[in-house]
C-alpha cells in the first residue's frame, strides 16, 4: 500500500418506493459495496477512498441521488503504510 486508505462507513436513508433505484445508482460510484439491507429503506455503505475529499464528494454525491433522503458517516478509519509484509 503506497498511500493511505480511508474507509468509511455510512448509513443511506432511502425513500422506500425508490429504494431498488437507489441501490442501483448506489452500485455505480467507484469505491463503494453495500453491506446490509432493511425493508424501511436504510441501508449500510462501506466506502474506500485515497484521501477525505474522495469521501467527502462521494457521502454529496450519495445525497444527491433522487430518492435518498439522508446519508450519515457513521465512521472513517485511515490505514497508513506502515512498510511490513504481511
Amino acid at each position: 500500500m503506497d498511500k493511505p486508505l480511508h474507509i468509511a462507513s455510512l448509513v443511506v436513508l432511502a425513500r422506500p418506493e425508490l429504494f431498488e433505484a437507489v441501490k442501483a445508482n448506489l452500485r455505480l460510484l467507484k469505491g463503494l459495496e453495500l453491506h446490509q439491507q432493511s425493508p424501511a429503506g436504510k441501508l449500510v455503505v462501506v466506502l474506500e477512498a485515497e484521501d477525505e475529499s474522495q469521501i467527502l464528494d462521494c457521502i454529496q454525491q450519495i445525497g444527491n441521488l433522487p430518492g435518498v433522503l439522508n446519508a450519515a458517516l457513521i465512521y472513517h478509519e485511515v490505514l497508513e503504510d506502515t512498510g511490513e509484509v504481511v
